[in-house]
C-alpha cells in the first residue's frame, strides 16, 4: 500500500529568523516568516501561516492567493484577531466581492482586512519594522515586498553627550537621531527581468527570495509569455546584488530539480552561485 505524505514546508534557518515555504509554479507559493510575523503569498494557507498577523500579497494568481479566504476563516473560527492583507491597490475591490461571494456559500463573511498597495508604500508590520513595496511586471499591479528593521542612531555629534544634556536637546525640538535601515528580506513574487538592483532595500536585503520558474532551453518563450524569470536571465538580474543568501522559489515541475542545479551551475559565475539555493530543496524539508 501506498504511503501518504504529510504535506511539509521547506525551512531555511538565518539565525534571527526563520524562512518557511512551498512554492512551484502553478501549484502553490506560499512563504511565512514567523519572528517578522509576515507571511508572502499565501498558496492553499498551511496552518503554520495561521498566526501569522501580516499576508503580503504580490498578485492574484490562483496558487498564490486561494487560501486568503480560509486564512482569514480560520482565525475567525480559531479565535485569532487582526489579521491584515497587504494587497496590490487595483485587487483591493475583487478581493472584498471574493470574501462577500463566500460569506453567501458559506453563512458567514468572517472578520478580514485588505490594505491597497501601490509602488514605494510602506506598512508598519510592527514597531521598528515595515514592509515597503516595489513594482514588478507580472500581472495587473503586481508588487514585490521588502520586510526592513528601521532603527533611530544617535547623531555622532550628540555622542558624548549625557543623558539629561539630550533629553534637554529633546525638549528643544532637536532631531538627535538618524534613521538607519536594515533590508531584511526582499520577495519579487512572480516576475519577468528587471533593474531590481537599482532598489537599494531589495539589492541589500539578507535574503533575497527571486522567481526562476524556467530552466530548459525551450522553455525560453513560455518565461517570455508567463511574464516570468528564466534561468538565462539570472545573471544579469542578479548583477549587483549583495544578499547573503538567494533563494530560488517557483521552479516548474517541467524540470527535475537535479537538472535545475546543473543549469543553474553552468549559468552562474561561483561568486554568486555560492549565495544561491533552492527553496525546494530535500534538505530544508523537516525530517528529510
Amino acid at each position: 500500500m501506498s504511503k501518504i505524505r504529510p504535506h511539509r514546508l521547506s525551512q531555511l534557518d538565518m539565525g534571527d529568523f526563520v524562512i518557511q515555504g512551498y512554492s512551484v509554479a502553478g501549484e502553490e507559493s506560499v512563504i511565512v516568516v514567523p519572528e517578522l510575523d509576515s507571511v508572502f503569498d499565501i498558496g492553499r494557507c498551511p496552518r503554520e501561516a495561521l498566526a501569522v498577523n501580516h499576508v503580503l500579497l504580490s498578485h492574484g494568481h490562483m496558487d498564490h492567493v486561494a487560501g486568503l479566504p480560509y486564512y482569514f476563516a480560520q482565525r475567525d473560527f480559531q479565535g485569532i484577531a487582526n489579521g491584515t492583507a497587504l494587497v496590490p491597490a487595483e485587487l483591493a475591490g475583487p478581493l472584498e466581492d471574493l470574501m462577500s461571494a463566500w460569506g453567501r456559500v458559506e453563512g458567514h463573511v468572517p472578520p478580514h482586512r485588505f490594505v491597497g498597495m501601490r509602488d514605494g508604500d510602506e506598512f508598519e508590520i510592527r514597531r521598528g519594522l515595515i514592509a515597503r513595496t516595489f513594482a514588478t511586471r507580472h500581472y495587473r499591479g503586481s508588487l514585490g515586498f521588502v520586510l526592513v528593521d528601521v532603527r533611530n542612531k544617535l547623531k555622532s555629534e550628540f555622542l558624548d553627550l549625557s543623558g539629561p544634556e539630550i533629553v534637554e536637546l529633546k525638549k528643544q525640538g532637536v532631531e538627535i537621531t538618524d534613521r538607519v535601515e536594515f533590508p531584511l528580506v526582499a520577495y519579487l513574487g512572480d516576475t519577468p527581468r528587471a533593474n531590481y538592483s537599482e532598489i537599494p532595500a531589495v539589492a541589500n536585503a539578507r535574503v533575497l527570495l527571486i522567481e526562476c520558474t524556467f530552466f530548459d532551453a525551450e522553455h525560453a518563450s513560455r518565461a517570455r509569455a508567463g511574464r516570468h524569470l528564466h534561468v538565462a536571465d539570472l545573471p544579469e538580474t542578479l548583477e549587483g546584488m549583495n544578499n547573503e543568501r538567494i533563494v530560488i522559489v517557483h521552479v516548474t515541475r517541467r524540470t527535475n530539480m537535479s537538472d535545475a542545479r546543473r543549469i543553474l551551475r553552468k549559468t552562474l559565475r561561483k561568486d554568486i552561485l555560492d549565495r544561491v539555493t533552492f527553496l525546494m530543496s530535500r534538505k530544508y524539508v523537516e525530517g528529510e
